[in-house]
């Protein structure tokens, strides 16, 4: 059988297939030692046994972050976020445990008993829990694609300290 490529994708490179199982094997054994050393739901499991609400992580040196944080206490009537920062040391279980590294402070995370969000996915979850008119907007919001959201997100979160300026240490 025989692959023809129109001369307009120039040259292209494709792995032996020797290379790609090195590569996978390689992969596949550096994801095995990482989950097979801590289980993080289990060993973060009793964050949730007395308190069942999610916790939302940000960056408690940004300017911007706390000012979010701030928003959602104001606009959260039921209390039903937790706060934590990313650079505590619940935190930074809270991040493995979401598959991320733990000095990964780029993003927002809510992390629910049995689920986490990150990103744009985060937000729009932390507007359901908030008051009217919130849960609406957040509706409205997930129909944007996803990309497009993402896109907006990285662009505010890659230039927050800039526009926002950090603080010496965590206001919350």
């Amino acid at each position: 059988m025989a692959i023809i490529i129109p001369a307009s994708f120039g040259r292209l490179n494709f792995p032996t297939r020797a290379h790609v199982s090195l590569r996978v094997s390689a992969s596949a054994n550096l994801r095995i030692s990482r989950k097979d050393s801590v289980d993080w739901v289990k060993e973060t499991s009793s964050f949730f046994e007395q308190d069942k609400r999610p916790i939302m992580l940000f960056d408690g040196v940004c300017n911007l972050c706390n000012g979010g944080v701030k928003f959602v206490k104001d606009h959260d009537q039921n209390r039903s976020i937790r706060f934590e920062a990313l650079q505590s040391e619940v935190g930074k279980k809270l991040l493995m445990r979401s598959g991320r590294d733990p000095d990964d402070i780029s993003s927002v995370v809510l992390v629910e008993k049995d689920r986490s969000y990150i990103k744009s996915e985060a937000v729009l979850k932390i507007m359901k829990y908030i008051d009217l008119p919130f849960p609406q907007l957040a509706l409205f919001l997930q129909f944007a694609p996803l990309f497009v959201r993402e896109f907006l997100y990285e662009n505010v979160a890659n230039n927050r300290y800039a526009v926002f300026g950090r603080s010496d240490s965590c206001e919350i």
